[in-house]
This record gives C-alpha cells, structure tokens and sequence, in this order.
C-alpha cells in the first residue's frame, strides 16, 4: 500500500502560506504595500478592501503612495488608513494619500521579532497537528491490515522527511523577517 500524503501537502502548504500572509503583515522599517491588505474603506454606502478602491505603490522607502480610482474617496480612505493603528503616518494631497511609516526603534524590533517567534511557533503547531492526523491514519490502515509494519515505518519515515522540510522552510521564513526588521 502506498499512503497518499496529498492532505498533507496541502495543511503544509496551507501553514507556510497562512505564515507567510502573516509576515507580510507585520511592519518592518521600509515601506511594504502588504501591510495595507487588511484595510477595508467605507465607499459607495459599503465596506470594500483599499485594493478595490485605490492603487498602493512604493514611493521610497519609507513612504507609499495610495491613489484612488475615484478622487471623491480619498477622505475615506485617509480615515480608514487612520483607525487601522498600523503606527503609520498619513497625509492627504490632491490626489493621493502618502503613507509614511516612522523609524523603528530597538524596542520596537524587539516587539516585532517576538510577534514574528509567535506566529512561527503558530505554523508549527498546524505542522504538528497535521503530522498527528497523518500518524493516526497511518497507524489506523497498519491496524486494519492496509499494511505491514516494515511498510508503516518506512511511511513514518517519509512523513518525518516532509515534516522536517516544512519546519525548515518556516525557519527561514522566520530568519528572512528577522533580517528585514534589523535593517
């Protein structure tokens, strides 16, 4: 028997991505059109996401520019970047709103390196969870006779492979935003 590790995989995907989204989030000291992705703006008598309404570019390093489709909405979308308490500063002009995002301090890298450890240990609980279920169902098919047990230790052991890469993988996730916040 042949154990099919697809949902597997796909939880292992699913915990990168999710830390991935996650470090996108967390602001470091250079300006990242990510951080605005949660924004929602009240337009058009709705709550629609700030992509939908406006374009976020880079305007140096530590400023973004949004710019909105519809000049009429620049007052909502100022307010919302506003109440978002990302610790941004913002000022309207024309045409666009310029989002400014403060030197960090040491204290403040501190804060965000432990945010960052927090939601690596968060990846690895969905990792260790997924392999618990993998391990169960692997053990289920032994005791139902699916396998024998040579063949359940050589499945363990290539569950252990996949596990182990995921783990790196979300170490470096990790190391990589630890770099980007000491900058």
């Amino acid at each position: 028997m042949i154990y099919d590790f697809t949902t597997l995989d796909q939880q292992l995907e699913a915990a990168r991505e999710w830390l991935s989204r996650e470090y996108k989030g967390l602001r470091t000291g250079r300006a990242a059109p990510a951080i605005l992705d949660g924004i929602s703006v009240t337009a058009y008598g709705s709550i629609v996401p700030l992509k939908q309404v406006a374009n976020v570019s880079v305007e140096d390093a530590r400023t973004l520019r949004v710019a909105p489709f519809d000049p009429s909405t620049l007052k909502d979308i100022e307010r919302s970047i506003s109440q978002a308490n990302l610790g941004l500063g913002t000022s309207a002009d024309s045409s666009s709103v310029r989002v400014t995002f403060p030197e960090l301090t040491s204290d403040r890298r501190q804060e965000l390196v432990k945010v960052a450890k927090q939601k690596l240990e968060e990846a690895r609980a969905a990792v260790r969870v997924a392999r618990d279920e993998s391990k169960k169902d692997i053990q289920d098919a032994e005791k139902e006779g699916g396998m024998g047990e040579d063949e359940k230790f050589r499945i363990m052991e290539d569950l252990q492979k996949r596990i182990d890469v995921a783990n790196t993988e979300l170490e470096k996730a990790f190391d990589n935003k630890e770099k980007e916040m000491s900058l």
